[in-house]
């Protein structure tokens, strides 16, 4: 079985993220579901996290020519 995953934006996973933590906080979710609600939001938090890196190496610079150059750590 291939991994059929489109792409979600920031604002999407945000918002994604922001519905688990909703979900997590009320009283009558049980403990299992609670279990899944977080690893679903470690999933999310991955995502998030790998857009962010790219973004990060996308990154420009302007040097003092006034040229872009990529930025490095």
């Amino acid at each position: 079985m291939g991994k059929e995953k489109q792409e979600a934006s920031l604002e999407e996973l945000f918002r994604e993220l922001e519905a688990i933590i909703e979900k997590m906080q009320d009283r009558e979710v049980t403990l299992e579901d609670s279990f899944s609600l977080y690893e679903q939001g470690i999933q999310k938090l991955k995502c998030c996290d790998e857009k962010i890196d790219g973004v990060e190496k996308k990154m420009l610079l302007l040097n003092q020519q006034g040229e872009l150059e990529a930025f490095d750590e």
